[in-house]
């Protein structure tokens, strides 16, 4: 076989920092015993929590405040269904809840938040008794400091209109970095983390492993629900690392790292992706598809960017929309037949478990998925290959698809046959509000991180030098206009997340998860994923360390 190394010397190579992590997942060995002891005090200690809060009931504001805290520690998906109807019941008698209860600044916005996280558009006018008769915020809530980082929260969960929201934003985030300043080092920790992340924008798995060390210092903490989340994440834990172990020893077995040096060779920051987009036990297969799915795309968007000639392109583009074994004679290079034949062996697999469970059409809305990213991939290559700088208007559809979430999405709706029937995949084909704006947050905050180092490697221009030739603005404040962009896109999300929903619930958050963990590995200025040194700790809390336990 033809190593990619020897291929025409004249071609880029992007000189990508090497994997952090080796083989280390690969030898992973499954503690069966722990693991079972593990599931076992989960299961016991399950019970007392459910009684726990059925037993929160008897006063609307503990039950929110337990809902919310079995949320913050990850356990909440334990009492799914429980949570849903307790909180449809509140949201039903809302109208006399309030009127009954004068709600102070903290116990309103955390209502408003839990409610509106789980789908119940709880109205934002409530804010306006904390406003003065100027309609400005009365100055009497600022020292406030459970209230205003209460209302900061909430307000990350607006929809378009809500201006009380979008003026509670301006207001908490200006006063809780004093606010910090003068509380305990605890609190002024857990502040300045929310003022960096929200809890709305945070990927739940890594928001509750931070929230279990905050919380197990609280005085009034639940030792019992405590331990619980502590026994349960890592219970879960040894999963996750068994399902790295797994996708690390397939990931080995292709020897693409040999095979194409000029990739990006990130296997265990991919998963960490695919976890975050659901991290519960029953979405091992789905995580195990989109990891797999999402390390393909990813090659092919290296081969495109930073490799292959525009000729070899035009042939493995046509090659895609054939979609079968006979286009691999067209492919003109070693290296292409092997990354084509990997992307119809994994089409196969899909197609083989599809077809025994009756959803072929699941495997089909995925080849889709990935034949308009491919596209997408060849007009962008197109632009770099004739030095074209095109209008954001004109960059923005195109960009929107070679983000690869239509792709990650199909596949991970695959194993989800009690809530992706076709009827979903037509859905998420339509490419709903919810998806452009996953897409849209996508796309321009890698671009806002990732447009320097990509213009030095030739890859086509980005959505900031798209957005300053169109307008004739400077990089600071095309970057200014284009995270404007981004807010709105939350926005986007939220008000397609609020019942009644064009899809299962279920679905859209996995969609708003996608958003998330986009926050996390484009949010702190730079591109985790290719310089993934800022993905190290989060890997390392979620798959390496367990959780302390105390006696």
């Amino acid at each position: 076989m033809e190593n990619t190394n020897q291929q025409n010397n004249s071609r880029g190579k992007a000189d990508f920092p090497p994997s952090l992590w080796g083989c280390s997942f690969a030898s992973f060995s499954f503690p069966q015993t722990e693991f079972e002891s593990y599931s076992r005090q989960v299961e016991e200690l399950k019970e007392n929590v459910k009684d726990m809060l059925m037993a929160s009931k008897k006063d609307p504001v503990e039950h929110i405040e337990f809902i919310n805290l079995l949320c913050r520690l990850g356990v909440s998906y334990h009492f799914d269904k429980e949570i849903e109807n307790n909180l449809k019941e509140i949201f039903d008698d809302l109208p006399n809840l309030l009127e009954k209860h004068d709600f102070d600044l903290y116990t309103l916005s955390l209502l408003f938040r839990v409610l509106r996280q789980h789908g119940f558009k709880m109205p934002c006018v409530v804010f306006d008794k904390f406003k003065d008769n100027n309609g400005e915020f009365k100055k009497t809530i600022i020292n406030d400091v459970k209230g205003i980082l209460s209302l900061y929260e909430a307000s990350f969960l607006s929809v378009h209109g809500e201006q009380v929201l979008d003026e509670a934003l301006v207001l908490t985030k200006t006063n809780l970095e004093s606010l910090a300043m003068q509380s305990s080092p605890r609190l002024a920790h857990h502040i300045r983390y929310a003022l960096i992340r929200p809890f709305h924008k945070g990927v739940p798995r890594i928001e509750a492993r931070k929230y279990i060390s905050f919380y197990e210092e609280e005085e009034s903490r639940n030792d019992t629900l405590l331990k619980f989340a502590k026994i349960d994440f890592n219970r879960v834990q040894l999963l996750h690392r068994q399902e790295l172990s797994i996708l690390s020893r397939w990931w080995n077995d292709l020897n693409f790292s040999e095979e194409f040096p000029y990739a990006r060779d990130r296997i265990v920051e991919i998963y960490f992706w695919a976890n975050a987009i659901h991290f519960e036990p029953q979405y091992a297969f789905s995580r195990m598809m989109v990891t797999k799915y999402t390390k393909i795309v990813s090659l092919l968007d290296d081969t495109y960017d930073a490799y292959a000639s525009f000729e070899e392109i035009q042939h493995f583009s046509d090659a895609i929309e054939r979609c079968c074994m006979d286009a691999i004679d067209q492919l003109p290079a070693e290296y292409l037949k092997v990354l084509y034949r990997a992307l119809l062996n994994l089409f196969n697999e899909t197609e083989s478990d599809m077809g025994k469970q009756g959803r072929s059409y699941a495997s089909y809305y995925v080849k889709e998925a990935f034949k308009e990213l491919t596209r997408g991939y060849q007009v962008e290559a197109q632009w770099a290959d004739v030095g074209h700088v095109p209008p954001f208007d004109e960059y923005v559809p195109n960009g929107l698809e070679t983000t690869g979430y239509g792709v990650i999405m199909a596949a991970s709706f695959v194993e989800m046959d009690e809530v992706a029937g076709e009827e979903e995949y037509k859905w998420l084909k339509s490419n709903p509000q919810i998806m452009k704006a996953a897409k849209m947050i996508g796309r321009l905050m890698n671009d806002i991180v990732g447009h320097e180092d990509e213009q030095k490697r030739g890859d086509c221009a980005s959505g900031v030098e798209c957005y300053m030739k169109q307008y004739d603005v400077s990089d600071k404040k095309a970057i200014e206009e284009i995270q404007k962009m981004v807010a709105n896109g939350w926005k986007d999300i939220n008000e397609d997340c609020m019942r009644p929903t064009n899809a299962p619930m279920l679905l859209l958050q996995h969609i708003v998860n996608l958003a998330r963990v986009t926050d996390v590995v484009y949010g702190d200025d730079d591109d985790a994923y290719t310089i993934p040194l800022s993905l190290k700790d989060y890997v390392t809390l979620l798959y390496v360390e367990q959780v302390p336990m105390c006696e």
